[in-house]
């Protein structure tokens, strides 16, 4: 049974954590305890109605102020599939919070109220749902009952999203009109709306195409930690630990290192309790090599015939997420990519993504919290990419403050530049 993964994105107040309620609860989902769990919390609000958001606002102050804050996920399934939700926060100041949940995610459900159309907040998941990767875009305008059903309005927010879209070159693209809170068009039909002949959201998400999770082709192994017990019993012992990002690796096949170009051979690959002869993603292995190489934390393994491209600059797109300073032109970054980190800085801001017309501007010489350019990068060091259509585990990286330590953006690679 395969596995769709989607999140939920949208300003706030637009019913995300209520329409997960809903397809939980509805999906007869939820487990017994947890039903009498959020029954009893809604009966001590004032309206003692079933609060459906609080199945997803685990947090305390999620649910003091009914917003969600962090990126809750949930699982569930149904004869047709798996599904696994990031419900993402709303408000601006947690944008961050949904680059994550964009970066993980095979379909994006981006949820409007019915009363206010699109709105700034709706421009900017777009976007980076969008720049991260994300093929299929739902688009669930919410709270119908409350524009009486009507078909109108329903038609004119769906002509305004369809101008983004093309602008953003999103091509697979559904709209659902539906209210979460009465259950309409979720899992069940709808008695209000007999207008709409298409598809509820999970007969959608039970059908739609989505590609396979991995990329099997192309062999990347990172490592993220040298073994060298160096005891009397394994004095000799160098094992590789790290996880599979793409690729089938099996013993006794060659490979090449990255950077300095080495090549070996795959003497052993080890799983935490017994030994197989071939990993795949998203294996966490430990791989012992056939000879003694210098191989460090960060390296990358790979093919030994894979032709990889590199260099010490590339073309990215970012998402500034800093709330105390702006990005500076020429400032030292760390740049991390899983377990590798280089030395960096940007470069040169090349275009400026304006989130009103959704279209690339003159560039900047600084970004502001949640504004989003394509950068030119300057690393120490030259370093292995994929593009995200190629091969997205080896295309996202985040960027750290050398003296804050804090990640100050979230990054996709786009082209290399020669050096």
């Amino acid at each position: 049974m395969d596995i769709l993964r989607f999140l939920t994105a949208g300003s706030v107040d637009d019913g995300k954590s209520t329409l997960i309620g809903r397809l939980l609860y509805d999906s007869n989902s939820l487990l017994d305890d947890q039903l009498e769990a959020i029954t009893k919390a809604s009966s001590l609000k004032s309206d003692k109605e079933l609060d459906l958001a609080l199945f997803t606002d685990g947090l305390k102050a999620e649910r003091e102020q009914g917003i969600t804050i962090d990126v809750a996920y949930k699982y569930f399934q149904t004869k047709q599939r798996k599904f696994i939700i990031a419900d993402c926060p709303g408000h601006i100041q947690y944008t961050r919070n949904m680059v994550t949940g964009a970066s993980n995610s095979d379909v994006a459900l981006i949820l409007l109220d019915a009363r206010k159309g699109i709105v700034e907040q709706t421009k900017r998941h777009t976007a980076i749902a969008a720049f991260f990767g994300i093929k299929h875009f739902v688009v669930c305008i919410n709270k119908m009952d409350l524009v009486a059903y009507q078909e109108d309005a329903f038609h004119k927010i769906k002509e305004e999203y369809l101008i983004l879209a093309k602008s953003l070159g999103i091509s697979s693209l559904f709209f659902i009109p539906m209210s979460a809170t009465q259950g309409e068009n979720v899992v069940n039909g709808n008695n209000q709306m007999s207008w709409y002949k298409g598809q509820t959201l999970l007969e959608l998400l039970e059908t739609l195409p989505i590609k396979n999770l991995h990329n099997y082709e192309q062999k990347r192994f990172q490592v993220q930690y040298v073994i060298r017990p160096q005891s009397e019993e394994l004095h000799d012992y160098r094992g590789f630990a790290g996880q599979i990002l793409s690729g089938v690796f099996k013993k006794g096949e060659k490979l090449k290192v990255f950077s300095s170009g080495q090549c070996t051979e795959i003497k052993e690959i080890e799983l935490p309790l017994d030994k197989t002869s071939e990993a795949y993603p998203p294996m966490s292995v430990t791989m012992e090599l056939k000879d003694a190489i210098d191989i460090s934390r960060g390296d990358m393994l790979v093919g030994a015939e894979e032709n990889i491209i590199s260099s010490k600059i590339i073309r990215a797109f970012i998402c500034w997420m800093d709330d105390k300073q702006r990005l500076s032109i020429k400032k030292r970054y760390v740049l991390q990519k899983y377990a590798q980190q280089s030395k960096c800085y940007i470069e040169h801001i090349e275009n400026f993504f304006n989130i009103h017309k959704s279209t690339y501007e003159a560039p900047k010489e600084h970004l502001e919290l949640n504004e989003m350019a394509e950068v030119l990068i300057r690393m120490s060091e030259a370093t292995c990419w994929d593009t995200q259509e190629e091969n997205p585990k080896n295309a996202h990286f985040i960027l750290i403050d050398e003296q804050s330590k804090q990640t100050v953006a979230a990054g996709v690679f786009k082209s290399f530049l020669e050096c």
